[in-house]
Protein backbone atom coordinates (compact mmCIF):
# COMPACT_ATOMS: atom_id res chain seq x y z
CA UNK A 1 0.00 0.00 0.00
CA UNK A 2 1.32 3.70 -0.89
CA UNK A 3 2.25 6.11 1.84
CA UNK A 4 0.02 9.12 2.52
CA UNK A 5 2.97 10.94 1.72
CA UNK A 6 3.11 9.32 -1.48
CA UNK A 7 -0.67 9.81 -2.32
CA UNK A 8 -0.47 13.66 -1.43
CA UNK A 9 2.47 14.17 -3.66
CA UNK A 10 0.89 11.88 -6.36
CA UNK A 11 -2.80 13.71 -5.77
CA UNK A 12 -0.38 17.58 -5.72
CA UNK A 13 0.56 16.25 -9.34
CA UNK A 14 -2.62 17.82 -10.78
CA UNK A 15 -3.64 20.50 -8.16
CA UNK A 16 -0.61 23.32 -8.99
CA UNK A 17 -2.81 26.10 -10.14
CA UNK A 18 -3.64 28.43 -7.15
CA UNK A 19 -6.75 29.33 -8.90
CA UNK A 20 -7.40 25.38 -9.01
CA UNK A 21 -6.58 24.83 -5.39
CA UNK A 22 -8.92 27.62 -4.24
CA UNK A 23 -11.71 25.86 -5.67
CA UNK A 24 -10.96 22.62 -4.37
CA UNK A 25 -10.52 24.38 -0.85
CA UNK A 26 -14.62 25.48 -1.74
CA UNK A 27 -16.01 22.20 -3.76
CA UNK A 28 -13.95 19.14 -2.29
CA UNK A 29 -15.56 19.79 1.57
CA UNK A 30 -19.23 20.66 -1.16
CA UNK A 31 -19.09 17.10 -2.29
CA UNK A 32 -18.19 15.70 0.55
CA UNK A 33 -21.42 17.29 2.71
CA UNK A 34 -23.67 16.69 -0.38
CA UNK A 35 -22.13 12.86 -0.63
CA UNK A 36 -23.22 12.16 2.63
CA UNK A 37 -26.53 13.78 2.19
CA UNK A 38 -27.20 11.49 -1.33
CA UNK A 39 -26.38 8.66 0.85
CA UNK A 40 -28.45 9.40 3.53
CA UNK A 41 -31.62 9.96 1.47
CA UNK A 42 -31.16 6.13 0.78
CA UNK A 43 -33.98 4.31 2.44
CA UNK A 44 -32.73 2.76 5.48
CA UNK A 45 -35.14 1.70 8.50
CA UNK A 46 -33.88 -1.68 8.23
CA UNK A 47 -32.81 -1.98 12.14
CA UNK A 48 -35.59 0.76 13.39
CA UNK A 49 -36.20 -0.10 17.30
CA UNK A 50 -32.87 -1.24 17.84
CA UNK A 51 -30.91 2.17 18.64
CA UNK A 52 -31.36 4.42 20.62
CA UNK A 53 -34.25 6.91 19.59
CA UNK A 54 -31.33 9.80 19.00
CA UNK A 55 -28.94 7.24 16.96
CA UNK A 56 -31.45 6.09 14.77
CA UNK A 57 -31.32 8.84 12.30
CA UNK A 58 -28.06 8.26 11.63
CA UNK A 59 -27.86 4.80 11.04
CA UNK A 60 -28.12 5.17 7.54
CA UNK A 61 -26.01 4.55 4.19
CA UNK A 62 -23.65 8.24 5.07
CA UNK A 63 -22.61 7.20 8.09
CA UNK A 64 -21.98 3.46 7.37
CA UNK A 65 -19.82 5.29 4.15
CA UNK A 66 -17.86 7.91 6.35
CA UNK A 67 -17.06 5.30 8.59
CA UNK A 68 -15.56 3.35 5.51
CA UNK A 69 -13.60 6.60 4.58
CA UNK A 70 -12.74 6.65 8.33
CA UNK A 71 -11.36 3.06 8.31
CA UNK A 72 -9.12 4.27 5.42
CA UNK A 73 -7.55 7.08 6.69
CA UNK A 74 -6.96 5.26 9.62
CA UNK A 75 -4.57 2.69 7.61
CA UNK A 76 -3.05 5.86 6.02
CA UNK A 77 -2.35 7.67 9.16
CA UNK A 78 -3.56 8.00 12.46
CA UNK A 79 -3.19 11.66 12.91
CA UNK A 80 -5.57 12.21 9.54
CA UNK A 81 -7.84 9.93 10.93
CA UNK A 82 -8.24 11.41 14.23
CA UNK A 83 -8.65 15.22 12.07
CA UNK A 84 -11.60 13.92 10.18
CA UNK A 85 -13.45 12.64 12.88
CA UNK A 86 -14.44 16.17 14.09
CA UNK A 87 -15.45 17.17 10.18
CA UNK A 88 -17.36 14.00 10.32
CA UNK A 89 -19.56 15.52 13.01
CA UNK A 90 -19.83 18.29 10.84
CA UNK A 91 -21.46 16.69 8.06
CA UNK A 92 -23.61 14.48 9.47
CA UNK A 93 -24.69 16.93 12.04
CA UNK A 94 -25.35 19.80 8.58
CA UNK A 95 -27.12 17.14 7.26
CA UNK A 96 -29.40 16.51 9.94
CA UNK A 97 -29.69 20.41 10.32
CA UNK A 98 -31.20 20.00 6.53
CA UNK A 99 -34.16 17.60 7.53
CA UNK A 100 -34.59 19.03 10.48
CA UNK A 101 -35.47 22.23 8.43
CA UNK A 102 -37.75 20.68 6.33
CA UNK A 103 -35.89 21.45 3.62
CA UNK A 104 -35.53 17.71 0.85
CA UNK A 105 -32.22 16.32 1.78
CA UNK A 106 -32.04 14.76 -1.81
CA UNK A 107 -32.62 17.40 -3.56
CA UNK A 108 -30.51 19.95 -1.72
CA UNK A 109 -27.35 17.66 -1.63
CA UNK A 110 -27.93 16.69 -5.52
CA UNK A 111 -28.24 20.75 -6.21
CA UNK A 112 -24.78 21.27 -4.19
CA UNK A 113 -23.07 17.71 -5.22
CA UNK A 114 -23.51 18.86 -9.48
CA UNK A 115 -22.34 22.42 -8.87
CA UNK A 116 -19.33 21.49 -6.19
CA UNK A 117 -18.40 18.87 -9.78
CA UNK A 118 -19.16 21.38 -11.59
CA UNK A 119 -16.68 23.93 -10.43
CA UNK A 120 -14.13 20.67 -9.60
CA UNK A 121 -13.67 20.47 -13.68
CA UNK A 122 -13.64 24.39 -14.23
CA UNK A 123 -10.63 24.05 -12.13
CA UNK A 124 -8.93 20.85 -13.65
CA UNK A 125 -9.86 22.70 -16.66
CA UNK A 126 -7.91 25.70 -15.74
CA UNK A 127 -5.38 24.00 -14.02
CA UNK A 128 -4.93 21.75 -17.54
CA UNK A 129 -4.74 18.20 -16.17
CA UNK A 130 -7.27 15.76 -15.70
CA UNK A 131 -8.51 14.48 -12.23
CA UNK A 132 -6.48 12.67 -10.31
CA UNK A 133 -9.27 9.96 -9.39
CA UNK A 134 -9.47 8.93 -13.78
CA UNK A 135 -5.98 7.86 -12.78
CA UNK A 136 -7.10 5.64 -9.52
CA UNK A 137 -10.61 6.17 -7.45
CA UNK A 138 -8.51 6.40 -4.85
CA UNK A 139 -8.15 9.72 -4.84
CA UNK A 140 -11.75 10.50 -4.34
CA UNK A 141 -10.64 9.82 -0.49
CA UNK A 142 -7.16 11.47 -1.18
CA UNK A 143 -8.34 14.96 -2.14
CA UNK A 144 -10.14 15.59 1.70
CA UNK A 145 -7.03 14.14 3.21
CA UNK A 146 -4.88 16.50 0.82
CA UNK A 147 -7.02 19.47 2.19
CA UNK A 148 -6.29 18.05 5.25
CA UNK A 149 -2.79 18.10 5.36
CA UNK A 150 -2.60 21.86 4.16
CA UNK A 151 -3.95 22.46 7.47
CA UNK A 152 -1.80 20.44 10.13
CA UNK A 153 1.36 21.77 7.65
CA UNK A 154 -0.02 25.19 8.81
CA UNK A 155 -0.40 25.04 12.74
CA UNK A 156 2.52 22.16 12.88
CA UNK A 157 0.85 19.06 13.10
CA UNK A 158 2.72 15.72 11.45
CA UNK A 159 0.54 13.92 9.05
Amino acid sequence: MKSIDHWLEEYGESHQNPTNKTIHWVCVPLIVFSLAGLLWSIPHGYFAGILPAALDPFFNWATLFLLFALGYYFVLSKTIFLGFIPVIVVVLGGNFAIMQAGLPLFWVSLAIFVAAWIGQFIGHQIEGKKPSFFQDLQFLLIGPAWLMHFVYRRVGIAY
